[in-house]
C-alpha cells in the first residue's frame, strides 16, 4: 500500500474544519474570583462574623477601634497572600505546560515524506508513523502494519493489545468505542512493539484521552490541612455557642440569686445587652484570627523557596498536602536520572573491551581496537537492526535505547554505512521475545542480526566475534553473566548483539535458525542527577517511603 499523507494545501483546510490537536485546558480563575472564593473558607467566614460583631460593639462603645481593624487586616492578609501567590504560580504552570507541549513531537507522512512535527500540529487525516516506544498523538485507524499497544493509561490493563490494519485482517469490522478492537488505536497509549501507519480520525478534545483529561481537570478535593481546619472551625463555633449561652444564663441566674433584678423594662434590656456583650466577647476571643494568616504566609513563602529549587507549586495547598505523604511514587528516567542515555562501553565475548568504535571514544582507556570486519557486523546488528533513524543533525524516531545507539554511531561517523535497502525483513522488539532482528543477504546466504536482552542472546550463543573479525569458541558464559550482573548493579542498561544463519518468514519477519555468534555486550547508562541521592535520603529521613515506578 502506497501512503503519501496530506498535501500542504489540505493541512490548513483540515485544521480549520476539524480543529487543533491541542488539549483544552480549563481557563484559570481571575485574581478577583480567587479572592472572593477565599472568603468561603470556614475559618475566614468565622473571622468575618467576628469582624461584624466587633464592628457592632465598637459603635456601641463596647470595643476599641483597633479590635475590628486588627481582624480585618488578618482577613485581608490571609486571603490576599494565598490568592495572589496561587494566581502567579498557576500562570507559571501554564507557561511551563505550553513549553513542554511544544517539545512533544510525532512522525507524520506529508507530501510523501516523513516529518517530525509537534503533536499539537497533527490534523485529522494525517498519516502517523508509529514505532516501539511512541505515544500515540491521536485516535485513528491503522492503515498499514501491526503493533502491540499498552492501553493501561485508558483502562488500567497492562496486557498488550495487538492492533493491525483492516487490509491485513481481510476487511474485518471494528467498533471505535471498544478499546479491545483490533484496528482502532487511541491517543495516550504506547506502542510496545512493531511498526504501523495510523490515519488520524479525531484530534484534540474529541479523542477519548482528551475527554478523560477534561473530566479529570474538573475534579478537586480538599487537602488534609483544610479538612482539619474545617473541623477546627466547627468546633470553635460549637464551643463558642455553648459558651455564649452558658454566660448569658450565668449572668441571669446571678441576677436572680443576688436579688439585683431590674426595676423597669429598660433595666432588663440593659442587663441582657451586657450579658450578650460578654458572651460575644468570649466568642471573639476564642477565634484564632492569626491562624489563617499565618498558614497562608507560610505556604506562600515555602512556594517561593521551592521555586528556587526548580519546583513549581501550582496550588500552594499542595505543599501542606505533601506534608501528609507516607509513600512517594517517582518515575526514574528524567526524574531521578538525567534522562540522557549514552553508550559507554562495548565488551566482547572474552570480556575484552573496545577502546573506541569509529570516532567515538568509549570509557575504557585500556581497550582494544576494532577491525573493519567487526565494525561492519556491529553496524548491522545495532544500527540497521534499529527502530531509530539518523537525521541530518539529530536522531529520528525509535525508543530511548535505540536512539542512544544511533546517536553513538552518529558520533562515531558510522551512520553512512547503515543501508536499510539491504534488509530482507525485520522482526520488531516485543516484551515477550525481548529481541529485535534484521535479515540481510551476505554471499548469497540469509544472515540474521539480533539485538536484545543479554540473557536471551547468550542462550543461543556458542561462539563470539573477536575484535579482529575472527571467530572463537564462547567458553566464558559464567564470567559474562557476572559481568552483566555487575554492570546492572551500576545502573547500566545492557543489550547483546549477535548474528547467525536465518530466514525471512512468510509474514516478512526475520527469524534466526539456531546457533548465534556473539558480537558484543553494549552498556548504556542514564546518569543519576547530582541532587537525586540527597533528595531521596532527605525524604526517607522524614519517614516517607520512596517507590520507583
Amino acid at each position: 500500500m502506497s501512503l503519501m499523507g496530506l498535501s500542504s494545501a489540505e493541512i490548513e483546510e483540515r485544521r480549520a474544519k476539524y480543529g487543533s490537536n491541542s488539549l483544552t485546558q480549563l481557563e484559570r480563575d481571575s485574581l478577583l474570583k480567587k479572592i472572593f472564593q477565599g472568603f468561603k473558607d470556614p475559618m475566614i467566614m468565622i473571622l468575618l462574623v467576628a469582624l461584624i460583631i466587633q464592628g457592632v460593639l465598637y459603635f456601641m462603645g463596647q470595643a476599641e477601634w483597633f479590635e475590628p481593624v486588627g481582624i480585618m487586616v488578618a482577613i485581608l492578609i490571609a486571603n490576599g497572600v494565598a490568592s495572589v501567590s496561587e494566581y502567579n504560580q498557576e500562570g507559571k504552570a501554564v507557561t511551563l505546560r505550553n513549553d513542554e507541549a511544544a517539545k512533544d513531537i510525532t512522525k507524520v507522512l506529508r507530501d510523501g515524506e516523513l516529518w517530525e512535527i509537534p503533536v499539537s500540529d497533527v490534523v485529522a487525516g494525517d498519516i502517523v508513523f508509529l514505532q516501539a516506544g511512541d505515544r500515540l498523538p491521536t485516535d485513528g485507524l491503522l492503515v498499514e502494519g501491526s503493533v502491540h499497544i499498552d492501553q493501561s493509561v485508558l483502562n488500567g490493563e497492562t496486557e498488550e493489545i495487538l492492533k493491525c490494519s483492516l487490509e491485513d485482517a481481510e476487511n474485518d469490522t471494528y467498533d471505535i468505542e471498544d478499546l479491545l478492537n483490533p484496528h482502532y488505536a487511541y491517543r495516550g497509549t504506547v506502542v510496545c512493539s512493531g511498526e504501523a501507519y495510523l490515519e488520524t480520525n479525531v484530534v484534540g478534545d474529541k479523542t477519548l484521552f482528551g475527554q478523560l483529561a477534561l473530566e479529570a481537570q474538573s475534579t478537586s478535593r480538599r487537602t488534609p490541612l483544610q479538612v482539619k481546619l474545617d473541623k477546627l472551625a466547627h468546633h470553635i463555633s460549637a464551643f463558642g455557642y455553648i459558651g455564649a449561652i452558658a454566660i448569658v444564663l450565668g449572668i441571669l441566674i446571678k441576677t436572680f440569686v443576688t436579688g439585683e433584678t431590674p426595676d423597669n423594662l429598660w433595666g432588663w434590656v440593659r442587663l441582657i445587652i451586657d450579658a450578650v456583650t460578654v458572651a460575644v466577647t468570649v466568642i471573639v476571643c476564642a477565634v484564632p484570627e492569626g491562624l489563617p494568616m499565618l498558614t497562608s504566609m507560610l505556604l506562600s513563602v515555602q512556594s517561593l523557596k521551592m521555586e528556587k529549587d526548580n519546583v513549581l507549586v501550582k496550588k500552594i495547598n499542595g505543599i501542606e498536602t505533601s506534608g501528609s505523604l507516607s509513600i512517594l511514587f517517582s518515575d526514574k528516567t528524567g526524574t531521578i536520572t538525567e534522562g540522557k542515555l549514552s553508550v559507554v562501553d562495548i565488551a566482547l565475548g572474552d570480556l575484552v573491551h573496545l577502546k573506541h568504535i569509529g570516532n567515538l571514544e568509549l570509557k575504557n582507556n585500556e581497550g582494544t581496537e576494532a577491525s573493519g570486519e567487526y565494525i561492519n557486523k556491529f553496524i548491522k546488528a545495532a544500527g540497521l537492526n534499529n527502530s531509530a533513524h539518523p537525521g541530518a543533525d539529530s536522531v529520528i524516531g525509535g525508543n530511548s535505547t535505540d536512539r542512544s545507539i544511533i546517536k553513538a554511531l552518529m558520533d562515531a561517523g558510522l551512520t553512512d554505512a547503515i543501508n536499510r535497502d539491504e534488509a530482507l525483513g525485520f522482526k520488531y522488539f516485543n516484551s515477550r521475545d525481548k529481541y529485535s532482528a534484521v535479515a540481510v543477504n551476505e554471499d548469497d546466504k540469509c544472515i540474521c542480526y539480533l539485538k536484545g536482552a543479554p540473557e536471551v542472546m547468550l542462550e543461543k550463543c556458542h561462539q563470539y566475534l573477536g575484535a579482529d573479525g575472527t571467530i572463537h569458541p564462547l567458553n566464558s558464559v559464567n564470567e559474562i553473566q557476572k559481568y552483566i550482573d555487575n554492570q546492572a548493579a551500576r545502573s547500566m542498561r545492557l543489550l547483546a548483539v549477535a548474528y547467525g544463519a536465518g530466514h525471512v518468514s512468510e509474514h516478512g519477519e526475520a527469524e534466526n535458525d539456531g546457533s548465534l555468534t556473539l558480537i558484543g555486550i553494549i552498556s548504556i547508562r542514564d546518569n543519576l542527577r547530582s541532587e537525586a541521592m540527597g533528595a531521596i535520603r532527605e525524604v526517607q529521613n522524614a519517614g516517607v517511603q520512596v517507590v520507583m515506578i
